[in-house]
């Protein structure tokens, strides 16, 4: 897997003067005003760096999924703030979310949520596509060199159904880093691949990682994977102990 320097050209560097990932005494709380409410994150702090690679653990339902997806802005906490890259988001609309989500956030899925009929290719240009509402050269340029940052190449016109489990996560991490995000968010990503693909799809994260300054939130069950990461994030009981 040839490095993405190679291949790409860097990003302008940002003068972040905020971490990209502030949360403060965030709690969320599901069938809010019923007698089924239930509170699910009960007052979390959390900062998230620029550059860091993080991990996030903990068991099943504890609150590692309700988290991720309040950082990811695809849910609202009920109390507490959240800033993503320096904004305050809390009482944004959504339609602000969803422009501050598609520039600063890339996702990485367990399933990677391809579209199957579409290429590899095609798959990688989604996310610019959308946003500039018609395919370019430059966004089919982009997206070919990440194809060929994560060793697809020969795959590029392979429609995604006919792509192996490890190759069509590969394609999923390339997605997500089409709009050079400040933050990746990546949801059990490893769960469903061999050992050597995971390994493979995790130092792909890591080389993003290091060569680009992209902070990771990793949440992960494999505590060797954890291991490598920088630090660790327990959760439980929808805590974050200090």
């Amino acid at each position: 897997m040839q490095h993405l320097t190679s291949r790409l050209q860097r990003p302008a560097v940002v003068a972040w003067v905020q971490p990209v990932v502030q949360l403060s005494q965030v709690r969320k709380s599901f069938n809010l005003g019923e007698a089924t409410e239930v509170e699910v994150l009960h007052g979390i702090d959390l900062v998230l760096n620029p550059g860091e690679f993080v991990a996030i653990m903990g068991p099943s339902g504890s609150g590692k999924s309700t988290l991720l997806n309040l950082i990811g802005l695809l849910d609202r906490p009920t109390q507490g703030q959240l800033q993503i890259a320096g904004m305050e988001t809390t009482q944004l609309d959504d339609h602000a979310l969803t422009q501050l989500r598609g520039r600063s956030i890339g996702f990485v899925f367990q399933y990677h949520h391809l579209i199957g009929a579409f290429s590899a290719l095609e798959n990688v240009m989604l996310p610019m596509v959308g946003l500039q509402g018609y395919p370019t050269a430059a966004i089919q340029t982009r997206a070919l060199a990440l194809i060929d940052s994560v060793g697809l190449t020969p795959w590029r016109d392979t429609p995604a159904t006919r792509l192996s489990g490890g190759q069509q996560q590969r394609v999923a991490v390339a997605r997500a880093l089409i709009m050079q995000p400040a933050l990746l968010l990546a949801d059990e990503p490893t769960g469903n691949l061999d050992s050597q693909s995971a390994n493979a799809v995790f130092e792909l994260f890591r080389q993003v990682n290091r060569e680009h300054g992209t902070a990771v939130l990793l949440v992960t069950h494999n505590p060797e994977l954890a291991r490598r990461c920088d630090r660790t994030i327990h959760v439980v009981d929808g805590l974050v102990p200090g």
